[in-house]
């Protein structure tokens, strides 16, 4: 008995011995007053109660537990509050509910089921999610109702951001409304469904920044979210979902995507000597980034002076405004389009135009893409789909381009339509790389 006693004592106070609590039962419950939280396998991540710094009001929520200083990933009751210190978490009905002090229901999973009767449990896991499961069925693929389903301002490895076909949940980044207030903020970061799927940073409904198009790496618009030795990342486009995810392959290592009350689209990285969270990209960190800052048929460089430039064969469609540096109007036209006898500028190094008035077609190169572009008259750029082994598939567009940009390093090859007299013009390149040479 002695040694019962020794040994159960060194598990509870040695501190390579990790007791953790992670599942509650049908007939437990959280409440604020326990102070009882439920830990991860792994110990990176705790679920319970929390107040901000400046609040009396009370929130359940799932945080890193091991760092210093909270960095919230999840928030149930954002935008209901629990009042005071009295609050419960419990299963009933087959649900998650958190309660108030007049047993009000503030938060729920709010789940309508069948006539099943099996016990069921909550549960978080070792990666953030936070789930209810039947008791005796731990498979991700019968999950009755999961976190990374309803994010808030942060995306986790291996969540999901993107949509489910199968449901028809697009799942979207939304900031808090301050840095001390989790409530839904003004900015939103979520996946527009169309030919060519893209990222857009909204501020309301007002478009702030566009990811530009999967290329097979990366988000075009995003350059800096390189390829790192611990993350991979994924960009999955199929009949039962598009969506993006990454992983991380050194546990040592975190790292979160969030969406910050200022409105600015964050990679954040921890490593094992780290004291805070390192920026490794914010999006938008220049005016070059911000959604349709030079007007159609224009370029975004940050090393010109303005640093708004007409495509070559273009030219300033308000030259008053353009000589002012009020660049909406955009440019247009030397030279309309004959539909016989055009050609193409390469552009390189281009994050390409908002892809609303493009198709895609995977199964050709280079080579067709540009016979399909000059044989459709209303075709004004093409490009490949994919970077990877030389570059694969074809995007073309129709009409205006817009909310285009050139990059340093990164970014593609653009190739935009122009009139034969504009061809044979071989302007002269000045700082930017933007204008390449021209085929014909």
């Amino acid at each position: 008995t002695s040694f019962l006693l020794v040994f159960v004592v060194m598990i509870l106070f040695h501190p390579a011995f990790s007791i953790y609590i992670n599942t509650l039962s049908a007939t437990e419950s959280l409440t604020i007053s326990s102070n009882r939280t439920l830990v991860s396998p792994g110990n990176v991540f705790e679920l319970g109660f929390f107040r901000t710094n400046s609040s009396s009001r009370w929130y359940l929520g799932i945080w890193y537990k091991k760092l210093s200083g909270r960095a919230y990933v999840w928030v149930a009751n954002r935008d209901n509050p629990l009042s005071n210190s009295i609050g419960t978490l419990k299963i009933s009905n087959m649900n998650l509910v958190l309660i108030d002090q007049s047993t009000k229901s503030v938060w729920s999973t709010n789940l309508t089921r069948g006539n099943e009767r099996l016990p069921v449990v909550a549960e978080l896991l070792a990666n953030g999610n936070f789930v209810m499961r039947d008791s005796n069925n731990n498979n991700a693929s019968a999950f009755l109702w999961q976190s990374f389903d309803y994010p808030t301002d942060t995306l986790l490895p291996e969540m999901k951001l993107g949509y489910d076909l199968r449901t028809g949940r697009n799942r979207f980044l939304t900031s808090w409304r301050s840095s001390d207030d989790p409530s839904t903020g003004d900015f939103s970061y979520k996946l527009e469904l169309r030919n060519i799927p893209e990222f857009y940073l909204l501020q309301g409904d007002f478009p702030e920044h566009r990811s530009g198009p999967w290329n097979g790496i990366q988000f075009s618009g995003i350059p800096e979210d390189q390829k790192l030795s611990y993350m991979v990342y994924n960009f999955t486009e199929n009949s039962e979902e598009v969506a993006y995810t990454f992983l991380m392959t050194n546990n040592s290592f975190y790292s979160r995507l969030i969406i910050s009350s200022e409105g600015y689209f964050r990679r954040l990285t921890w490593a094992p000597s780290s004291v805070i969270w390192n920026v490794f990209w914010s999006s938008p960190n220049h005016q070059c980034d911000m959604y349709r800052m030079c007007g159609p048929y224009s370029y975004c460089d940050v090393n010109t002076q303005p640093i708004c430039n007409c495509i070559q064969g273009f030219n300033p469609g308000n030259v008053q405004q353009w000589a002012l540096r009020i660049p909406i109007s955009g440019c247009k036209r030397r030279t309309p389009l004959s539909c016989n006898g055009d050609g193409f500028t390469r552009m390189k190094n281009m994050k390409f135009p908002d892809t609303r008035m493009a198709t895609v077609d995977r199964s050709i190169g280079v080579k067709e893409c540009k016979k399909r572009c000059l044989s459709d008259c209303n075709c004004t750029a093409f490009a490949n789909a994919d970077i990877r082994n030389g570059g694969t598939g074809c995007v073309i567009w129709t009409g205006q381009l817009e909310d285009i940009r050139n990059y340093a390093v990164g970014g593609q090859n653009l190739y935009v339509r122009l009139a034969a007299a504009d061809l044979v013009k071989k302007t002269t390149v000045k700082k930017s790389n933007a204008n390449g040479k021209i085929i014909s």
